[in-house]
C-alpha cells in the first residue's frame, strides 16, 4: 500500500476533510497543501477559530469548521470533566453527515486520528503513533525526523495523487522593498520570548540607523511597551488586525511564534529569534529567512514545558549576537536611505 495514490473520480470533486487543530504557525505551514488541494477537492477544514481570517485571504475556496480541540490547551488539557463534550458531539454529528471520501492529517496524533475515524471518512490517512493505525485506512511513513513541517504536507499530496513544491520553490508574495520594520515580541508561551529590554534595544539601534520600526506585542506585554516610553505600540486583537499589520511591513522581527509564518505568506522577509525549538522544523517558509537558533539543552526540543525557572535556550542569546546577525540582514534588504523616515 505505499505507493498507492488516491486518484479523484470524475465528476464533481470529491469531499476531503483536513485536521489541523494547533496554532497559528501549524496552519500557514499547512497553506500550500490546502491552496493546491483546493483545485482538487471540496476541502472542508476542521481548525482554530482564527482560520476564518485566514481563510479569507489566503485559502478562500475551502469551508472552515471552528473547533478548539481541549488537549491542545497548555495547562490541564487533559481535566476530561470541563472537556466540551456537547460540542463534540455535534462536530462529530456534523462531520459524519458530510459524508467525506477522504480524511488526514499530517500530524502523528492519535487524537487526531480517532476523530477521523469518529467523522466516518472513508479513507482515513496519517502517520501513525502508539497504535492509532487502527483508526486509519492507509499508514503513511513520516518524512525523516529532521525534516521540516512542511515536508508532512508534502506526503499528504503525494498520496492524494497532487505535488507540492519543495520548500526553496515555494511561490510566496514577493518581498517589499519599501515600508518599515515590524518588531513582534509576543509568543504563544513565555518560554518562547526573548526580554523584552533587549528588543528595546533593537529597536533603538535600528532607528538610530534611519528605519521606521513598528513594536506589536501580545496584550500582557503593552503596559511594559508603554512604560518603556512605546507610546505607539500596536497590540492587535485578532488575525484580521494583524494582517493589516502585516501589510505594510517589509521585515519581520520576531520570536519563533505564528505572526512569522503570517509575515513569511504576506511578502515580509522575517528574522527569527528561536529557543526551546528547532529552525529545521518550524522556520518560515518564505526564501528570505534568517534566524537565530536557541541554545543548547539536554531537553530540547521541549514543547514549551520547560525544566528550568528561565528558558535558557532563549536569554543566553545576547543582544550583541543577535545586532550581530540582525544589522547585516536588514541592510541587505531595507536600505537606510530607502526607508520610511524613522519614527
Amino acid at each position: 500500500m505505499a505507493g498507492h495514490v488516491i486518484t479523484a473520480k470524475p465528476g464533481p470533486n470529491p469531499k476531503l476533510l483536513v485536521m489541523e487543530l494547533w496554532g497559528l504557525g501549524d496552519l500557514l505551514i499547512a497553506t500550500p497543501f490546502l491552496q493546491e488541494a483546493s483545485r482538487h477537492y471540496d476541502v472542508t477544514l476542521v481548525a482554530k477559530p482564527y482560520a476564518t481570517d485566514l481563510r479569507e485571504r489566503f485559502w478562500p475556496g475551502i469551508k472552515v469548521v471552528s473547533f478548539v480541540a481541549p488537549w491542545t490547551a497548555f495547562e490541564r488539557k487533559y481535566r476530561l470533566i470541563s472537556w466540551p463534550w456537547r460540542q463534540m458531539f455535534r462536530l462529530r454529528q456534523h462531520l459524519s453527515r458530510e459524508e467525506f471520501a477522504t480524511g488526514l492529517s499530517a500530524r502523528w496524533d492519535p487524537r487526531d486520528h480517532f476523530l477521523l475515524w469518529l467523522a466516518r471518512a472513508k479513507a482515513r490517512l496519517g502517520f501513525p503513533r502508539l497504535g492509532s493505525q487502527i483508526f486509519l485506512t492507509r499508514s503513511l511513513a513520516r518524512p525523516e525526523p529532521r525534516a521540516h513541517r512542511y515536508e508532512n504536507w508534502r506526503v499528504m499530496a503525494k498520496a492524494l495523487g497532487f505535488s507540492l513544491p519543495p520548500r526553496e520553490r515555494l511561490q510566496l508574495p514577493k518581498i517589499q522593498r519599501g515600508g518599515h520594520i515590524l518588531v513582534h515580541t509576543g509568543a504563544g508561551q513565555r518560554v518562547r520570548v526573548w526580554p523584552l529590554e533587549r528588543y528595546r534595544s533593537l529597536v533603538r539601534r535600528l532607528r538610530l540607523k534611519g528605519f521606521s520600526v513598528q513594536v506589536v506585542c501580545d496584550p500582557d506585554q503593552r503596559s511594559w511597551w508603554l512604560e518603556a516610553g512605546e507610546p505607539e505600540v500596536s497590540t492587535p486583537q485578532n488575525v484580521g488586525e494583524l494582517l493589516t499589520l502585516m501589510d505594510r511591513a517589509a521585515i519581520f522581527i520576531g520570536n519563533d511564534s505564528g505572526p512569522g509564518h503570517l509575515a513569511a505568506f504576506c511578502g515580509a522577509a522575517t528574522f527569527t529569534l528561536f529557543g526551546p525549538q528547532l529552525p529545521e522544523w518550524f522556520a518560515p517558509l518564505n526564501p528570505v529567512s534568517e534566524w537565530v537558533e536557541g541554545k543548547a539543552c539536554p531537553y530540547k526540543p521541549c514543547s514549551d514545558y520547560c525544566q528550568f525557572t528561565v528558558p535558557y535556550c532563549m536569554v543566553n542569546s545576547s543582544e550583541e549576537e543577535v545586532w550581530g546577525r540582525l544589522e547585516p540582514f536588514v541592510l541587505g534588504i531595507l536600505a537606510p536611505r530607502d526607508a520610511s523616515p524613522a519614527s
